[in-house]
């Protein structure tokens, strides 16, 4: 890393650490604001836990790494890909004097970012904070990493008023949270704006267009061949065409692929790219998910999502009524989809309902932040561990005076 210019105007190094696919989507349009900007000097490391993927991305996303490691070993447990992580990332945060450390979400990445920068006292950014399901095992292990990334973090940017809210009853000081909207917003928009990517549905049939998207651990196994069942089922009763991008995971592909390819208007493909992705996301009538992004990137285009889990942390989707929680049941997933793609008046609804998640400029606000706080030296790692609000329970209504201020702090 070069040394910093000798002037009055500071210049902030900021790692940004990224390991998958999601990370890079919705850091992207942070690191193209940093590169951008006179006043950051952005340090791109990616893990390769989802390195085929990642690399696919990457350039599509104008996101050039600026170190690459290489921690993904084939069917490695969380302990082992967690012990590389550290190790790894604990060498590179500790070569340079790093201003900050910027980690996305809830990924192993995330959580071995966050403590390897903390254990070299640099204070964390966590770009997406605040989503709780509620649930310790459900995401598994998502619920617990974004949980445990929280208590090393300085600066809490939370997509949506109530994941701020969740912050709040757990302690973290309002101070240091910042309702931003989502990033995937951001990009979502950019890609869109620039006419991107190719639909992998077959443009010359007719009939309704579902987008299936399947690989959450939970769900693997006779779960999985469940919800490919109630796929199998949908295009045998209604006119429709079916894409599924398959997960590389042996496992997902293991439960899906001896259902769903017994009938052809199913198309299973390669993971699609970014811009593919959201070009075939975009000419979809429906999407049947258990992914966390694509509830966030669906609505924002328009098109009803059904979550397939038992439970979500984006919540404020499903409230706003853009998607439905309908579990992991193959009759109750076989009727919602049946019942959306025949009632045009409730899929209309759900069309229409106005996307939680922002406006696009979530990087933007991101920025100044980061600027206002590590211009004034008022960046630290955190003094204080959260302690959790008594009696405010998860799921309970957000004191009023809190909520007005994080709606105020969105503006």
């Amino acid at each position: 890393m070069e040394p910093k210019p000798l002037d009055a105007t500071p210049v902030h190094d900021v790692a940004v650490v990224l390991g998958t696919r999601p990370e890079a989507v919705k850091l992207a349009p942070v690191v193209r604001a940093m590169r951008r900007s006179p006043r950051f000097r952005p340090t791109v490391v990616t893990t390769g836990q989802h390195r085929e993927m990642l690399d696919r991305i990457l350039p599509q996303l104008e996101l050039e790494p600026d170190v690459r490691l290489d921690v993904m070993r084939e069917r490695q447990s969380l302990h082992a890909l967690s012990s590389r992580l550290h190790a790894a990332l604990g060498e590179v945060l500790g070569s340079a004097a790093f201003d900050a450390a910027v980690v996305q979400g809830d990924t192993t990445t995330a959580l071995c970012g966050a403590i390897a920068a903390f254990y070299q006292r640099i204070p964390v950014a966590h770009v997406e904070a605040g989503l709780r399901s509620g649930v310790q095992g459900d995401p598994f292990p998502e619920e617990v990493n974004r949980r445990m990334v929280a208590q090393v973090s300085t600066w809490h940017f939370a997509p949506t008023v109530p994941a701020g809210v969740n912050l709040l009853r757990e302690g973290v000081p309002q101070d240091g949270i910042e309702v931003t909207g989502n990033t995937v917003v951001d990009n979502l928009l950019w890609v869109v704006d620039q006419g991107l990517g190719r639909s992998a549905f077959d443009t010359s049939r007719g009939g309704r267009r579902v987008l299936v998207t399947l690989h959450r651990r939970e769900n693997q196994g006779a779960v999985m061949s469940g919800l490919a069942e109630a796929v199998l089922r949908l295009v045998r009763e209604r006119d429709v065409q079916v894409v599924l991008p398959l997960h590389r995971s042996p496992a997902v592909r293991e439960a899906l692929l001896p259902v769903l390819s017994q009938d052809p208007r199913i198309r299973t493909t390669e993971p699609l790219d970014y811009l593919d992705f959201t070009a075939t996301l975009a000419d979809a009538d429906l999407v049947l998910t258990d992914s966390g992004g694509v509830q966030e990137e669906a609505p924002s285009l328009d098109v009803p999502v059904l979550v397939l889990r038992r439970t979500t942390e984006r919540m404020e989707v499903v409230r706003a009524g853009g998607a439905e929680l309908v579990g992991t049941d193959p009759q109750v997933v076989l009727a919602r989809a049946l019942a959306l793609l025949d009632d045009r008046d409730a899929h209309a609804r759900m069309a229409r309902a106005v996307s939680p998640f922002g406006d696009g400029r979530a990087a933007g606000r991101i920025l100044d932040r980061l600027d206002r706080d590590l211009s004034a030296g008022a960046a630290r790692p955190p003094a204080h561990l959260p302690v959790p609000v008594p009696g405010a329970a998860l799921g309970t209504p957000a004191p009023a005076a809190a909520q007005g201020a994080l709606v105020e702090a969105a503006r």
